[in-house]
């Protein structure tokens, strides 16, 4: 358990992530039928680090986190891409289906109150749609975006799904969402991602979100090698990790297992650990950490 201090930091860097007003999107664009299968389009705003008005902008592709469950949509990640438009990116930030209710029971519920994390297979589906209908909505809502210079990014579980989207190359044959050729990306930028399931699950991250993903224990060690990015390397595209050290939502060790993993599979993957840093200031504008989230996304996308 986290001390007194650890935990009130902690609560008092969600309270500030929280505290921005919501930045409306410039146009949203729907994928398929459902109403969460949508994606806002941020244009790049002028600034000291933009563009030349006119100039095609590197494109960044946002996914939220929330423990995949239905409580957190992309809303309160509007912040950081409103952020990340001033910085001179064409922004879109994919909605997708998330777990609702009833609430559930076991490993990480507190009386019955946690609702469950994620739909299998309805969270994979949209994401896998998403990315696939991206670059027709992208020409028709942010001309200006340069999609040869496209980086994915997300937070949390939002992170796991970026991690995800950029290894359908690698899932197992059989898999629905697996494609012929590796996106083309710049990379992957993955905020304190839900990177290894194993670890995640032994450490309680997000209150077991990622068994619950997977639809309970009795599906956890089947449907792994289909959603788990630490079993889905190499990839072969180029992926940073940035970490709080002090994360008590998605504990550090997460982010270095799944490092560790890539080393194995032959891959480098980079891993920026922060100190002092928890889960919620890798998209807090007000944060320091923002700032190093947002340079890795540019090293990677300029």
């Amino acid at each position: 358990m986290p001390d007194d201090a650890a935990a009130a930091r902690a609560a008092a860097e969600e309270e500030s992530a929280f505290s921005h007003p919501p930045v409306d999107p410039d146009a949203t664009a729907a994928y398929g039928d459902h109403p969460d299968q949508v994606i806002d389009f941020y244009a790049p705003r002028p600034g000291p680090d933009s563009a030349p008005p006119g100039s095609p902008a590197p494109l960044v592709v946002l996914l939220h986190g929330g423990a995949w469950r239905a409580r957190y949509d992309r809303r309160h990640l509007t912040p950081f891409a409103g952020h990340l438009a001033r910085q001179g990116f064409a922004v879109a930030s994919v909605e997708y289906r998330r777990g609702g209710e009833p609430p559930v029971t076991g490993p990480g519920a507190d009386d019955g109150d946690v609702p469950p994390a994620g739909r299998w297979p309805d969270t994979f589906d949209d994401v896998a749609a998403a990315m696939d209908a991206l670059p027709a909505l992208v020409r028709e809502a942010l001309p200006q975006a340069d999609t040869r210079r496209t980086v994915l990014s997300g937070h949390s579980a939002g992170g796991h799904l970026a991690l995800w989207a950029a290894a359908r190359h690698v899932l197992p044959a059989d898999a629905p969402w697996r494609t012929d050729a590796p996106a083309e990306l710049r990379g992957v930028v993955a905020l304190a991602p839900i990177a290894d399931f194993e670890v995640a699950e032994e450490l309680g991250a997000c209150a077991y979100a990622s068994l619950q993903l997977l639809g309970g224990p009795e599906h956890f060690a089947g449907r792994r090698p289909y959603a788990d990015p630490a079993l889905l390397l190499p990839t072969g595209i180029a992926t940073t990790v940035v970490q709080g050290r002090a994360d008590l939502v998605v504990p550090p060790q997460v982010a270095e297992a799944y490092a560790e993993a890539a080393a194995k599979a032959g891959e480098m993957v980079g891993l920026t650990l922060l100190a002092d840093v928890g889960h919620f200031p890798l998209i807090d504008p007000a944060a320091d950490a923002c700032a190093v989230a947002s340079e890795e996304i540019a090293q990677l996308a300029w």
